[in-house]
């Protein structure tokens, strides 16, 4: 350290140590934890669907596709962060009497990594649970016109799931996460009580390393 950094080596020498060392985890190490850059196409099905939202109640449990994509910053350690969008075309299936002409739920989520670390994992599959908040905007398109929606609700999401790698730079994902929201919204939704909009999300996809 005293050829590479002269300073830094007076300065822990003297009563300027304490401040030293918060340079040092400034400077760039071998040792300091590789935080990857992760982009993750998945698809899959959502399912277990509930809802006020009329007319869609009664078919919205039923199972439907849906994909999307995340963007990730997974460090070595424990702690990571995500940016998540998917879309769920057919979401609320045909509806009552099979009144809907279309329908589909959007969602846009910032999210906390919390994974296992990759010194137990090695290059394994790697385990994680992640949380979060966004944006759920729920969309029905009716026969008549009448009980058309159009909502924007702010979500909660909870769920985990696995990473693996099969080379340096490519792998995969599969995925269990629960959406629920958390605002009512009166004057856009069409509902029967307050707003409810909930559902399971189970996907696999890729996973891609930069």
């Amino acid at each position: 350290m005293a050829r590479t950094f002269p300073l830094l080596a007076v300065l822990a020498r003297r009563k300027f140590a304490p401040y030293t060392a918060g340079v040092l985890l400034l400077l760039p190490t071998p040792a300091r934890a590789q935080t990857d850059f992760l982009i993750a196409p998945f698809i899959g099905m959502k399912f277990a669907g509930n809802t006020s939202i009329a007319p869609g109640g009664p078919t919205v449990g039923e199972k439907k596709v849906t994909f999307g994509a995340s963007t990730m910053l997974l460090g070595d350690s424990f702690f990571g962060i995500e940016g998540d969008i998917e879309h769920s075309p057919q979401f609320f299936g045909p509806g009552e009497r099979e009144t809907i002409s279309g329908s589909a739920v959007t969602t846009l989520t910032g999210n906390l990594i919390i994974a296992v670390p990759k010194a137990i994992t090695q290059e394994s599959l790697r385990p994680y649970v992640v949380a979060g908040v966004g944006l759920m905007h729920a969309r029905v398109s009716t026969q008549v016109g009448v009980l058309d929606t159009k909502s924007n609700l702010l979500g909660l999401d909870i769920g985990g799931g696995v990473i693996g790698f099969v080379s340096p730079r490519a792998g995969a994902r599969f995925e269990l996460r629960h959406f629920k929201n958390l605002t009512d919204d009166a004057s856009g939704a069409t509902t029967i009580g307050g707003t409810k909009l909930s559902f399971w999300r189970l996907t696999a996809g890729l996973v891609l390393r930069y």
